[in-house]
C-alpha cells in the first residue's frame, strides 16, 4: 500500500454540531453506504447512542475515495464524541490521525468542548480543517460564526469550508481538502514493526478485537506480536480493515489503520496506548501513547442479588476493553456485600457505564452516592488518597484535607453573565477571568471544587442561559478544604451506602435535603424507623418513619378499658422489641434518588 495515498482523521466537535451526521455522509459520498440503505447516525451502532442522540464510542471506518487529481485514497474516519465526560475517546482518536476536521454550528458558534478539542488536536499536531455545518438552518448566523472561527481560533477566512451534512452541502469540498491538506503517514516501511493499540472491543463471535495504527513496519498474519507494556507474546488469529463491517487482509503495512485478532485469553490483557512490536525484530522503544485521563467520581457498583456477583466481574472486565477510562476494584459493603469501588470521567460516564452493564450483560445493580477523591495528609507524615467515606482517618489524625479543584471554562450569552457568575460562586467558585467572543458571547473561567459540578451544575447552567451555554473542565490542582464525612443513620445503625465526604460548610444543608428525602422513600415498616443524618457523635438532622398501625382492639367489644389498655402495651412492647432486631427495608429508588439530590 503506498502511504502516500492514506490520509488518517478524526472529526471532532461541541456535543450535537453534527459530527455523526457528517460522518454518514462521507460514508454515501465515498460510496462506503448504497443511498438506499442508509440508516441514521451508521456509526453510532450502540443502542444507547441511539437512544439518546449523543455518541459515546468513537468508531473507525475506512473508505475509498477518488479525488479530482483522478488518484483512489484511503482515507480512516474515526468518529468521536462530544460530551466532556468522554473527553478520552476524542484524545485516543487523535493519537491515530494526523489531521482533524473541526465542526462548528452555524446557529450556536463556537462552545466549549469546540475550544477544547481545537486544543487537542494542536497538543496532538495535527493538521486542522475548519468547517461550519448546519448553514441550511434559519437559525443560522454564519458571519457572525466565521468572526469567532477567525478571531478565536486564529483560521483565516479561505481554510474555512461552509457545509449542511443534513443536505449533502459540501461534503465534498470537506473530503478534498482532508486529500489536499492532511499529510500522509510518517514512518519507514523498512524499519521494525512498531504499531499503536488505539482501542479495543469484545465481539462475541471473535473475542477481543484490538485496533491498530501501524506506524513503522508491517504486520503480516504470520508475525508474531509482542506487546511492550505487558511482555507477552501472541500469535494472531485473523488480521483486516474495518469498513463498517470486518474484512480480512493478509496484511497491514506502515501508515494503515486495522484490527486483529489473537490468542489473547483475558480482556484485562490488553492496555490502551501499548505499543505492539514484533518478536523476531523488536522496535528498540515505545510510541508515547496518548493523554491518559484519570477518573475524578467514585462509587460503589454492587448486584442486587449476591450470586450475580462473578458475571459482574466479567461483565465489567469486557467493559473495560471498549472504555478504558473506566477503572475498578473489588470493595466490600455491610449494606450490600461484594462489589465493586469504580472510577469515571464524570456523572454521565457513570450514568453510561450503569446501563450497559445492565442492558448488555442483563445484570440488576445498586449504585452508592459518588465521591471526588480527597486526599489526607496524616498527623504521621503520610497522604492517603480518600476515594470512599471509609477511608477517611479519625479527625483526631488528620493534619491536613485537600480536594481536587478544575478550572471551569463557559461559553455563556452576554445577558446571562451575572446570573452565571452568582450561581457559580454559590458553588465556592473563584473568578479567573472573561473574554468576549463578538457581541453576544463570553467566555468565562472559574475556579471550583470538582465536588461542586459533577452532579447537576451542567443542568443549572443550561437552565439559567435557556440552554445556550456550555462547559468544559480540566483538573487543576488539591487544595486545602475543611473534610467532614456525612453518616445517615437508621434506628442508630449507619447505613455504609448513604455515607459521603463533603465540605463542612455544606454538610447542615446536605444533611437536612438526605434526611427529609429518606423519610418520604422509606416504608412504613412495622416498628418506628429514626432517621438521622450525624457527623461522629454530632446530629445535624432527624426525622422519624411512623409505624405501620395495627387495630389490636378491633374484636374487644365492650368491657373494662383495661382489656384494651393491656393489648396496647403487649403492642409498644412487640414493636419495641422489633426496632432492636427489625431490620429496615430499603427500596432501590431510595439509592438512585439519594444520587439527585
Amino acid at each position: 500500500m503506498d502511504k502516500s495515498l492514506i490520509r488518517n482523521f478524526s472529526i471532532i466537535a461541541h456535543i450535537d454540531h453534527g459530527k455523526s451526521t457528517l460522518a454518514d455522509r462521507i460514508l454515501e459520498v465515498t460510496g462506503t453506504v448504497d443511498r438506499r440503505h442508509k440508516g441514521e447516525q451508521l456509526l453510532d451502532d450502540m443502542d444507547l447512542e441511539k437512544e439518546r442522540g449523543i455518541t459515546i464510542k468513537a468508531s473507525m471506518v475506512r473508505l475509498n475515495y477518488r479525488a479530482k487529481d483522478g488518484k483512489d485514497y484511503i482515507l480512516n474516519l474515526i468518529d468521536t464524541p462530544g460530551h466532556v465526560d468522554f473527553t478520552y475517546e476524542v484524545s485516543k482518536s487523535l493519537a491515530a490521525c494526523e489531521g482533524a476536521v473541526l465542526v462548528v454550528d452555524a446557529g450556536q458558534g463556537i462552545e466549549a468542548q469546540t475550544v477544547a478539542n481545537y486544543y487537542l488536536a494542536l497538543e496532538n499536531n495535527l493538521e486542522i480543517i475548519p468547517v461550519i455545518n448546519k448553514i441550511d438552518l434559519s437559525s443560522a448566523d454564519v458571519p457572525r460564526v466565521k468572526n469567532q472561527i477567525i478571531n478565536v481560533l486564529g483560521f483565516k477566512e479561505e481554510d474555512i469550508i461552509l457545509a449542511s451534512a443534513k443536505e449533502s452541502v459540501g461534503v465534498t469540498d470537506i473530503l478534498e481538502k482532508i486529500v489536499e491538506v492532511i499529510p500522509s503517514p510518517s514512518g519507514e516501511l523498512d524499519n521494525p514493526l512498531k504499531a499503536l493499540v488505539f482501542d479495543c472491543r469484545f465481539d462475541v463471535y471473535k473475542g477481543v478485537v484490538v485496533f491498530v495504527r501501524v506506524v513503522d513496519g508491517q504486520i503480516t498474519k504470520n508475525t508474531q506480536l509482542k506487546m511492550l507494556h505487558s511482555g507477552k507474546i501472541y500469535k494472531i488469529e485473523e488480521l483486516g480493515t474495518f469498513n463498517l463491517k470486518y474484512q480480512e487482509a493478509d496484511l497491514l503495512t506502515c501508515g494503515e489503520v486495522g484490527y486483529l485478532t489473537a490468542n489473547i485469553r483475558e480482556a484485562r490483557e490488553i492496555v490502551i496506548g501499548d505499543t505492539i512490536a514484533d518478536v523476531k525484530n523488536p522496535c528498540q522503544e515505545a510510541i508515547p501513547g496518548f493523554k491518559a485521563h484519570k477518573p475524578l467520581v467514585f462509587c460503589g457498583i454492587y448486584p442486587v442479588n449476591p450470586g450475580d456477583f462473578p458475571d459482574l466481574r466479567d461483565a465489567m472486565d469486557k467493559l473495560k476493553l471498549s472504555d478504558a477510562s473506566f477503572v475498578f476494584e473489588p470493595e466490600n459493603s455491610q449494606s450490600f456485600g461484594t462489589g465493586f469501588r469504580c472510577g469515571f470521567l464524570g456523572l454521565l460516564h457513570m450514568e453510561i457505564v450503569q446501563e450497559r452493564l445492565e442492558r448488555e450483560y442483563n445484570l440488576n445493580l445498586i449504585l452508592t452516592v459518588p465521591n471526588v477523591v480527597y486526599r489526607v495528609r496524616a498527623k504521621e507524615g503520610s497522604l492517603i488518597e480518600v476515594d470512599t467515606p471509609s477511608k477517611l482517618p479519625e479527625p483526631q489524625d488528620i493534619e491536613e484535607a485537600q480536594e481536587p479543584y478544575v478550572s471551569l471554562l463557559m461559553i455563556v450569552p452576554v445577558d446571562s453573565i451575572e446570573a452565571v457568575c452568582d450561581f457559580t460562586k454559590t458553588r465556592r467558585g473563584t473568578f479567573v477571568s472573561n473574554e468576549y467572543l463578538g457581541e453576544d458571547r463570553v467566555k468565562i473561567v472559574f475556579q471550583v471544587p470538582l465536588s461542586e459540578i459533577i452532579v447537576d451544575f451542567y443542568d443549572k447552567i443550561k437552565s439559567i442561559t435557556r440552554g445556550y451555554g456550555s462547559l468544559d473542565y480540566e483538573f487543576k490542582d488539591y487544595l486545602p478544604t475543611k473534610l467532614v464525612k456525612l453518616d445517615i443513620m437508621l434506628n442508630g445503625v449507619i447505613c455504609d451506602a448513604f455515607s459521603s465526604l463533603m465540605c463542612k460548610e455544606k454538610a447542615y444543608s446536605r444533611a437536612h435535603a438526605l434526611v427529609s428525602k429518606l423519610k418520604e422513600l422509606i416504608p412504613r415498616q412495622l416498628f418506628e424507623v429514626a432517621i438521622q443524618a450525624a457527623i461522629g457523635s454530632q446530629i445535624l438532622a432527624s426525622e422519624k418513619v411512623r409505624s405501620v398501625g395495627k387495630h389490636v382492639t378491633a374484636k374487644c367489644y365492650g368491657g373494662d378499658i383495661t382489656r384494651k389498655r393491656k393489648l396496647w402495651e403487649e403492642q409498644k412492647k412487640g414493636k419495641k422489641r422489633l426496632k432492636t432486631f427489625g431490620k429496615v427495608e430499603i427500596p432501590q429508588e431510595a439509592f438512585l434518588e439519594v444520587l439527585k439530590i
